[in-house]
């Protein structure tokens, strides 16, 4: 296959070739200065979809990178645990106990229900 001539190759800028490669109405808007906040109060900005973005850790008060000795609770799993624990604590019924509470509701419908036809007949027409 022979080598094409200089005149044949035309030139782009990367700008240029990027929009012809890329689809056109596909790809999110995007921000080359969007705003990170950290709840540690720092912030710094960086390329990304969306204009504004919070986080709750970062490079500055992460335990990893401070060196330091701090407890990170994501998504309150650390609350979840406490109270799920704490209810285990407070409910540990064990199956005889258990059983017992059942057999003794079951008695107590039995003392509801009515004993004769004509009394489960006297209640049916007081309800209507």
């Amino acid at each position: 296959m022979p080598k094409p001539k200089k005149e044949d190759i035309i030139s782009f800028t990367i700008s240029e070739a990027c929009n012809q490669i890329m689809k056109a109405n596909i790809h999110p808007k995007w921000y080359p200065e969007a705003k990170v906040s950290c709840a540690c109060g720092n912030t710094f900005t960086v390329g990304a979809t969306l204009p504004e973005i919070n986080v709750e850790i970062c490079s500055n008060c992460h335990p990893f990178y401070t060196g330091q000795l701090k407890f990170v609770d994501t998504a309150g799993r650390v609350e979840k645990f406490r109270v799920r624990q704490s209810a285990q604590i407070t409910k540990k019924v064990s199956k005889t106990e258990k059983r017992k509470l059942k057999k003794q509701r079951q008695i107590e419908e039995e003392r509801e229900r009515p004993e004769t036809l004509t009394e489960l007949r006297k209640e049916l027409k007081k309800k209507k």
